[in-house]
């Protein structure tokens, strides 16, 4: 079967994107899953969350029409492979904002991934630019983190209209395949009111395992390691490794429901 491209997204920042990212990926490379991340947020936080950094080609190439090949380098992490990125992919929002057809280069560059990766995220910016645009118009599903906390509720329903605006010009098949709680503080009674919150209006395509807030999971990037490889017996791992399985059962439910 052919694997998922999942882009995170979320119109707010700080709300553990890029986290969600690459935990996801190292768990499930870590299970045997072939997973490519791509870093499309020219602050590049997903590259050095994996302790690497664009030596060479990176997502600006992949985005001028560099085949995927000759962009992706290996990670030290078994099955785990990166697109990464670079200042330099600022100036791609203004060169794809001035393309008639510059909302679905990374679309086009992506064609033929599905067969080589079982798992494929992209880590887009916190805004709805064009890099981002080109993400939802190149994913199967959105996997939306988000904070719990009020204003977010705001956030995801933003988001929630951006996706449908993309469904309806660049990507039918888009939707929005999870809504993951991240850095939930079981003590506040905020949170608890956000996350039930949104599970009333999400139901079960919000993620049974939520991310709580963690200090070791705060810490892991600035070491350029993903959570199970700073501390793997730390909550914030533990979280991630359970979504990340959650995540897998999701997609064979779905690629049963394909075929």
């Amino acid at each position: 079967m052919p694997g998922t491209v999942y882009a995170l997204a979320n119109q707010k920042g700080g709300v553990g994107k890029t986290t969600t990212a690459i935990n996801l990926a190292a768990c499930l490379a870590e299970a045997g899953a072939r997973t490519l991340v791509i870093d499309l947020d020219p602050q590049a936080n997903a590259t050095s969350g994996l302790g690497e950094s664009a030596t060479g080609t990176s997502t600006y190439d992949l985005l001028d029409g560099a085949a995927l090949d000759e962009c992706v380098q290996h990670t030290r992490y078994e099955n785990l492979d990166l697109v990464p990125s670079k200042p330099e992919l600022a100036g791609a929002v203004v060169e794809l904002a001035q393309l008639g057809d510059g909302e679905s280069y990374l679309a086009q560059s992506l064609e033929g991934a599905r067969d080589r990766y079982e798992f494929i995220f992209l880590d887009c910016p916190p805004s709805l630019g064009p890099l981002t645009v080109n993400a939802l118009a190149a994913a199967d599903q959105v996997l939306v983190p988000m904070q719990a906390e009020y204003y977010a509720l705001e956030g995801l329903s933003q988001l929630v209209k951006s996706v449908e605006l993309v469904r309806a010009r660049l990507n039918p098949s888009l939707h929005i395949g999870g809504v993951l709680i991240t850095m939930l503080d079981g003590r506040t009674r905020l949170s608890s009111d956000v996350a039930e919150e949104v599970r009333r209006h999400f139901g079960d395509r919000v993620f049974k395992t939520t991310i709580p807030r963690s200090v070791r999971l705060a810490e892991a990037p600035s070491h350029g390691l993903p959570a199970i490889a700073y501390d793997r017996r730390s909550a914030g791992a533990d979280a991630y490794w359970r979504a990340a399985m959650e995540l897998v059962d999701r997609a064979q439910v779905a690629r049963l429901v394909a075929a």
